[in-house]
């Protein structure tokens, strides 16, 4: 019987028959796909560079043997090649005139990018090809090498992985750990001793103006250590580098973008022993100080700006302008808040208008307190030695440091690279001060000072760069660069408060100088044009150049003291926002006085340097020659008004001058130098330094004036240094090192009328020699548990005397001493271990510097000393999974006092606590 149902056999049969023939090439797909799956891909990226002059060489070819994989070198020596089979390959680099390398053992991540520098040696020193491992070629072309071994001079340099292992914050608590640096009060840098003005900055560079109305000086605490690529100090001359240096030129390197995209964000949390959660003196904020902005209130009314120098002003003008004043004169109680920072940094390489574009583009920002515990300031003079100002007090510091770079860079065609680099920073200090207790010899009862200062600051730089490839190897470079700094003081207060019998304190209001008003702004612009040009004859490299500079600076310096007249002894005890809050300075009221005090005034200075070089460098076998000679025009014009006078003063110096500089070079073998270097370079006298207007400190200081018949200086160098590079991050260094100056500037004491003032003079000559000395070594030979160690030690000892002279206008107690600030030694140490494969490392640091003066007596009176203080720090850091990492940092761990001594007493005295801090570190895809 037929069954009812339709039948579907054969069409079932046809279905079954697609669904295998589907299944069976799906699974043919996979197994095709397999071998693809298994051989992922990732890229190799680096620079290839001279292994003698750690130049890079464009054009350079750099492919993967049987992968038919391959890039040239741009202008800048960077290379990426993509599309690289994942795991060990290998590199082969070839290049005209040089001999051609391979490098074995080149670890491609799978979707990742493996960073890999080559050097190459010219074909006339190594005829056959080399072949090397990826280990040791780390270990030839690493920074150390680009910075110290191929440099021409004697070069230390600190990098970026240097400083993320550190618990260093900005860029000078960085460079301190460079062979014979010093910091002073956290932001100056001294080199080998010497003053900063024989201390030169550059930012990518380019020189930086200096953001301080009394010094010609940048402070490094404006730059964090997160936007950082390196800190280069180059302690000889060479005629491309700005003659007006004689210890060092520190070039400050901002990140440069990475090969592969790169998003990183930071973040950490700390206290301060002395200040956190410390009862502390603070001052009232106004405005946006978090972000270093003061308020408008905390400007010089427009009231008070009018009516110039008081002269002759009606009573009525004088009360008018007493009222504008912000009411705020004495520091407050406050507690030290937590410390906290955090960054970000974005960076890598995208097309853009048919351009691979690199780009790099990072900020951060930190806050910090601190609290300068048992402060003691005392002025010591007499013979024998006595104190006659002594106070016992705290200051209270807030500070605020954030910034940020936006560098972008892309190479057109194969020879010519355009980098525009972008940076801007802000800082500022509140700052409250309050003694205890006080003795002056005017006074026959305690006295008591206070004051209140909110300084801010900010570094602004844009500068335009090109790197051109041109005919026959030749090579150009320019450079155009804008900067501006600022530095703003607005409304300083100083109070100084007398004891009655009774031992009651009241403001000093009969003198106009127990209670004072000071505002400070300063603005300086400069615009900076370069251009250097490379070539060879032959064996024979010629480069010269030229550059411009011109900077404009203006500084605006007031000061007013408060008198009242006329009021009862109880009116005199009420306190200082009572004694200004106008009830005294009411319409037709005569109570009150304010008066320009003799400090301070206006000054425009107007800055030209001129300058251009020429410098031959001729290997012979294995000795490099390098000299040559800069020429240096400089033009300064200042035009000044002192407070207390009503005509401008204008000042005019002129110098043209011939630096010449020899440097000998010998290579003893592959890993060892030997360097030679005499030069002659200058010193200039800072405006501030020529301006002959006074600057009152507060009371019981000294106080500064200018001196307007300084000139430059003349400094003639002489280095010698021995260096070894034993393996990769080893560096095995002695130099000598001795310098003569003629006509050196220091400061000095001089006798006035009243108290003794601080000025600068040219003294007739000084000398200075020392030794310095650097080991960075691996622990491995040790055995066991130190294969992951590193050591450090640099240490310098030094010697200064100097001839003062001047002896008709100071009668100084010791004219035949040490340099001001030069140290007797200086001594750094640092142990680390690192686990690579764990991402794991943890870093000790040691700091001491010697005993040196800062402040020059007047007979009878004794030098004042720095004494040394030993400082500790340690950091310690971990991955914590692919993409976090954690760092703990603790700082001045021994918290050892500074101190200033004179005479068997401490001029100045005061610890600040111990720093801990714990961060977090976030980056995708490490």
């Amino acid at each position: 019987m037929r069954d009812p149902r339709p039948s579907h056999g054969p069409e079932l049969r046809r279905g079954s028959r697609l669904r295998a023939a589907l299944a069976s090439a799906f699974a043919a797909l996979l197994l095709a796909a397999a071998p693809l799956a298994a051989q992922a891909t990732g890229a190799v990226t680096g620079r290839v560079v001279d292994a003698a002059t750690g130049r890079p060489l464009p054009a350079a070819r750099v492919a993967v043997p049987g992968a038919a994989r391959a890039a040239s070198a741009g202008v800048d020596g960077r290379y990426t090649i993509t599309g690289v089979p994942a795991g060990a390959q290998s590199l082969t680099v070839t290049l005209l005139g040089y001999a051609t390398k391979t490098v074995t053992g080149v670890q491609v991540p799978a979707g990742g990018t493996a960073t890999q520098d080559v050097s190459l040696s010219a074909a006339a020193v190594v005829l056959e090809a080399l072949t090397v491992s990826a280990t040791r070629e780390r270990g030839t072309v690493s920074q150390a090498l680009d910075a110290q071994r191929t440099a021409t001079g004697i070069v230390n340099a600190t990098t970026a992985e240097q400083i993320a292992r550190s618990p260093d914050a900005n860029a000078a608590q960085a460079v301190q750990r460079v062979s014979g640096v010093t910091v002073q009060d956290g932001r100056y840098i001294f080199v080998r001793g010497l003053g900063e003005r024989y201390t030169t900055t550059s930012l990518n560079g380019t020189r930086l103006p200096s953001p301080e109305t009394d010094r010609k000086v940048v402070p490094f605490d404006l730059f964090p250590s997160g936007l950082l690529q390196s800190v280069t100090t180059a302690k000889t001359f060479t005629p491309d580098l700005s003659a007006d240096f004689s210890g060092a030129h520190v070039d400050i390197r901002t990140r440069e973008y990475p090969s592969r995209p790169v998003f990183a964000l930071n973040t950490s949390l700390g206290f301060n022993t002395a200040a956190t959660g410390q009862g502390m003196p603070t001052g009232p904020s106004s405005g946006s100080e978090w972000l270093a902005y003061a308020g408008a209130e905390r400007e010089l009314p427009d009231a008070v700006r009018a009516l110039g120098d008081f002269r002759g002003v009606p009573q009525a003008e004088i009360n008018r302008a007493a009222r504008a004043f912000r009411n705020v004169w004495t520091p407050r109680t406050g507690e030290g808040r937590p410390l906290a920072n955090g960054g970000f940094s974005l960076g890598g390489e995208s097309p853009l208008f048919g351009h691979d574009v690199g780009y790099v583009f990072s900020g951060s920002y930190a806050s910090s307190h601190e609290l300068r515990r048992g402060e003691k300031r005392m002025v010591v003079a007499g013979d024998p030695v006595r104190v006659i100002n002594r106070f016992e007090g705290q200051t209270g510091r807030s500070s605020v440091l954030w910034g940020g770079v936006a560098n972008l860079s892309t190479r057109l065609g194969g020879h010519t690279r355009l980098s525009l680099d972008n940076l801007y920073n802000r800082s500022a200090d509140s700052e409250a001060h309050l003694d205890s207790f006080g003795e002056l010899p005017d006074y026959d009862h305690p006295v008591r000072r206070s004051w209140l200062s909110f300084v801010e600051r900010s570094v602004r730089s844009n500068q335009l760069r090109a790197e051109h490839r041109l005919f026959g190897g030749h090579e150009l470079q320019w450079q155009v660069t804008n900067a501006e700094v600022t530095r703003d003081e607005p409304d300083r207060t100083d109070l100084l408060f007398v004891s009655d019998p009774e031992g009651r304190y009241a403001v000093e209001a009969f003198t106009g100088t127990g209670a004072r008003r000071s505002f400070s702004e300063l603005r300086e612009r400069s615009w900076t044009q370069g251009a250097d040009y490379r070539f060879g004859l032959g064996s024979l490299q010629v480069k010269m150049g030229g550059l411009l500079r011109r900077t404009d600076r203006g500084v605006d310096l007031r000061s007013y003291g408060f008198s009242l007249f006329g009021l009862s002894a109880d009116e005199y005890l009420l306190s200082p926002e009572q004694l200004f809050d106008g009830r005294y300075a009411a319409d037709g009221s005569s109570n009150l006085r304010i008066q320009n005090n003799s400090d301070g005034g206006r000054y425009q200075a107007r800055d030209r340097i001129r300058a251009g070089y020429v410098m031959l460098e001729q290997p012979i076998g294995r000795l490099r020659v390098v000299g040559g000679a800069r020429y240096e025009a400089w033009d300064l014009d200042i035009t000044a008004r002192p407070i207390n006078e009503s005509a401008e003063q204008a000042y005019a110096y002129r110098n043209g001058d011939v630096l010449p500089s020899l440097a000998l070079n010998w290579k003893l073998g592959d890993v060892q130098n030997l360097r030679l270097s005499v030069s002659q370079t200058l010193a200039r006298p800072e405006y501030r330094e020529l301006v002959p207007f006074l600057q009152r400190n507060p009371v019981g200081d000294l106080n500064f004036v200018g001196n307007d018949s300084l000139r430059r200086s003349l400094v003639r160098n002489l280095d010698l240094r021995w260096e070894r590079y034993p393996a990769n991050g080893e560096v095995l260094s002695i130099a000598l090192f001795a310098k003569q100056f003629d006509s050196p500037i220091e400061q000095i004491q001089i006798a006035t009328s009243g108290a003794s003032v601080l000025t600068f003079v040219n003294t007739e000559r000084a000398v200075n020699y020392g030794v310095e000395t650097e080991v960075r070594k691996s622990l491995e030979m040790l055995g066991g548990v130190f294969h992951r160690f590193d050591a450090f030690v640099n240490a310098t000892v030094m010697h200064s005397r100097i001839r003062v002279g001047n002896a008709g206008r100071s009668a100084l107690t010791n004219s035949d001493r040490p340099m001001v600030g030069q140290a007797p030694y200086v001594v750094n140490a640092g142990l680390t271990w690192a686990d690579a494969d764990r991402g794991a490392s943890a870093t000790l640091l040691y700091n001491v510097v010697g005993r040196r003066i800062v402040s020059t007596g007047v007979t009878p009176t004794p030098d004042t000393y720095e004494e040394p203080r030993h400082v500790l720090d340690f950091s310690v850091q971990a991955r914590l999974g692919r993409a976090m990492t954690a760092k703990l940092n603790a700082r001045n761990l021994l918290d050892a006092p500074y101190r200033q001594t004179a005479g068997g007493y401490d001029r100045l005295r005061y610890t600040t606590g111990r720093v801990f801090s714990l961060g977090l570190g976030w980056q995708p895809g490490r």
